[in-house]
């Protein structure tokens, strides 16, 4: 049998309408996503990796007159977010793999990079940079600390992954980002884990 590492895409792709559903619409995410957007211009573009149903996050993006590209592995998550917002950009495809050949003023990967393995999430910070134009921001939710979490979904298993928080901030300086906040289990964001940076290197092109 398949690991619940490798079973998430399918999960979520069976359960999409039940996940629009019991999804938070509350926003309470909204102060985190205000310090994402605060240095961003109006219209600025921005990946949405993970991005689910697009709602609330995607929702209050466009909202606000951001321009945004949602990346999700499951195209029926991908067909709700096409038909709830057709003018912006939404790609069926694996964010492990993505390659869009341009770049973004802010990447945000809220509750959707926790889902995989340590060795993708170490491989993903070469990709966050790759999609960055200067002074982008980049902000994620992690666990606490290094470990996996099996949680449930519609009685499935869930899988989550974290890497050591040191091992995340070498990683970001690494890339050429700058860590600007961490909060470890926000009381104030329903216990998530926030990373937000911003990145300090230059558009090779």
């Amino acid at each position: 049998m398949s690991p619940p590492s490798e079973k998430i895409v399918g999960l979520y792709e069976r359960h999409a309408d039940a996940f629009d559903r019991e999804r938070g619409k509350s926003l309470f995410e909204r102060a985190w996503l205000n310090r994402f957007t605060h240095p961003l211009q109006p219209g600025s573009a921005i990946l949405d990796l993970g991005c689910g149903s697009g709602e609330p996050i995607a929702r209050h993006l466009v909202g606000r007159s951001y321009a945004i590209t949602g990346i999700d592995s499951s195209p029926a998550m991908i067909g709700i977010c096409k038909s709830r917002f057709p003018e912006q950009v939404w790609v069926e495809a694996d964010m492990r793999r993505l390659l869009l050949g341009r770049r973004f003023a802010g990447i945000i990967a809220w509750d959707s990079y926790f889902h995989l393995t340590p060795s993708d999430q170490r491989a993903m910070f070469p990709i966050f940079a790759a999609h960055s134009a200067p002074g982008a921001m980049l902000m994620f939710t992690s666990g606490p600390e290094a470990g996996v979490s099996i949680g449930t979904f519609q009685g499935e298993a869930l899988y989550h992954a974290s890497l050591d928080p040191q091992e995340y901030a070498a990683l970001l300086l690494e890339h050429s980002f700058v860590l600007l906040s961490h909060v470890v289990e926000d009381p104030d964001c329903g216990g998530r884990t926030i990373w937000l940076a911003r990145y300090a290197g230059m558009d090779p092109r």
